[in-house]
């Protein structure tokens, strides 16, 4: 099931695309409203709202008497290489690099390196508000343990929204956790041993290296292209030469590079997944943040087994610090219950309750539609300035959602070497060295555009741009 779009949000995608396929250029002229309402039969208030979309987004500009043109847009950088990472398990631990980026997390900086949006894209008083009134609302005030299975309300709210997606979810297949990093925790704990090998992509969010080198298990990075992921090919062999216990995969919008998917390579990641009987934890943290007209589907709606473990939460679109995520154990129910129990008990009442009575009113999908939004003018904006102060051969990806580009730059170039000079700057970069256990893409870096485009973002991106 798609998830609902407004007519004018479609007629806006649809010229959006045309502009970066190259179908419109700078200066072309767009169709009349008149013509836009003849052709998609609507009104001529939604052509209008569909036009200021597009203007609201910087693509385009009205001329009085003349009509509206499409701006002026810088050529795209190239995209990153495909990654090759070694076919041996790394063993090149970032954690040092990791502790010297997030040790330096200060509100007066400018952190591109923090992969969490804005506050000031948050529902911050609206959620306030919710929890003021949900600590009168529940009769021991929040003070006691949620029950194991969790808010009865929140899985139920999850279900109901995984239609949209087609995972068509019960409330009693979800499992509330303490985020999504505490989900994945259980999946590993629950399906793996010390000295367990698992397949990831590279490069690979760190604090997913981190948790499973805590846990003593070989990590096998394998190459990913960064519009379409995991390569396939690499994948199968992989799977057919050594004894992997699990995958973890990030199939939609992926941390770091951002690529997504293709519905194919999904049922085929299902399939073998089922073939050889390993279980695939499926992150999800950004689906909910597309910039097309409908969400991309999961892995999960592809599986028949119970061998997808869907995690995910709202800390990357509604509220980081509430520490509400869930998953779907699947087959594995029994095992990832008991480690739960085992290790948190409960997770928050509070703030799983909070989370649910804003799913469950419809404020989330209102919510993300605007930052939906805001993110895909951000993108636009900030790969344009990195195209202008950057070198000429730098390569940036394109994500279709999310809010993280991944950046390469000239061989020679080090990007930690990068991070020493500009944090005395008061900016803040995530070195590629630190999303692998190999010794690669230290030539690379994650940079957010989650933070707001204004003056200050503008002269960051400038500043290390001279660096470089």
């Amino acid at each position: 099931m798609k998830t609902v779009t407004f007519l004018y949000e479609k007629i806006a995608a649809d010229f959006s695309r045309q502009m970066i396929n190259g179908l419109l250029l700078a200066n072309d002229q767009l169709p009349s409203i008149r013509s836009i309402c003849s052709s998609y039969q609507v009104s001529m208030s939604t052509a209008l709202k569909a036009y200021h979309i597009l203007e609201s987004q910087g693509l385009i500009h009205s001329k009085p008497q003349s009509g509206y043109f499409v701006n002026p847009v810088r050529k795209l950088p190239a995209l990153p290489n495909v990654s090759v990472p070694s076919p041996n398990m790394g063993n090149e631990d970032p954690s040092a690099l990791v502790s010297k980026v997030y040790k330096a997390v200060n509100s007066g900086k400018v952190m591109f390196s923090l992969g969490v949006p804005s506050k000031a894209y948050l529902p911050l008083a609206k959620l306030n508000k919710l929890v003021c009134k949900t600590v009168w609302q529940l009769e021991d005030h929040a003070s006691g343990y949620e029950n194991l299975n969790g808010s009865t309300n929140l899985r139920r709210q999850i279900a109901r929204i995984s239609y949209q997606w087609g995972g068509q979810l019960r409330e009693d297949e979800i499992l509330p956790t303490a985020g999504c990093t505490a989900a994945m925790a259980h999946c590993f704990m629950a399906l793996t041993e010390k000295g367990d090998t698992i397949v990831v992509e590279s490069p690979i969010y760190f604090g997913i290296l981190q948790l499973a080198k805590s846990l003593g298990l070989n990590i096998l990075e394998l190459p990913s292209h960064p519009q379409t992921g995991i390569d396939l090919e690499a994948l199968t062999k992989s799977l057919q030469t050594n004894k992997v216990k699990l995958c973890l995969l990030v199939p939609n919008f992926s941390n770091p590079m951002g690529g997504t998917m293709p519905v194919e390579h999904k049922k085929e990641v299902v399939r073998l997944m089922e073939h050889y009987d390993i279980p695939l934890v499926e992150n999800d943290m950004y689906s909910d943040l597309y910039f097309g007209q409908e969400r991309p589907v999961n892995c999960k709606v592809f599986d028949e087994s119970g061998l997808v473990l869907l995690c995910s939460s709202v800390s990357k679109t509604l509220a980081p610090g509430y520490r509400v995520g869930w998953l779907t154990p699947g087959k594995f129910a029994e095992k990832i219950s008991r480690v739960k129990f085992s290790n948190t008990i409960s997770s928050s009442r509070l703030t799983q309750e909070v989370v649910a009575s804003f799913l469950e009113k419809g404020r989330y999908e209102q919510h993300l539609k605007t930052l939906r939004r805001t993110l895909h003018f951000n993108s636009l904006r900030y790969v344009e300035a990195i195209e202008k102060y950057f070198p000429d051969d730098v390569k940036v990806s394109r994500p279709d959602g999310g809010f993280m580009l991944w950046i390469e730059l000239a061989k020679q170039i080090n990007t930690a070497d990068l991070y020493d000079k500009a944090i005395k700057l008061n900016i803040s970069i995530a070195p590629g060295r630190m999303f692998t256990l190999q010794n690669q893409f230290n030539n690379c870096m994650r940079l957010s555009y989650g933070l707001p485009w204004n003056e200050s973002a503008h002269q960051a991106i400038k500043t290390i741009g001279a660096l470089l």
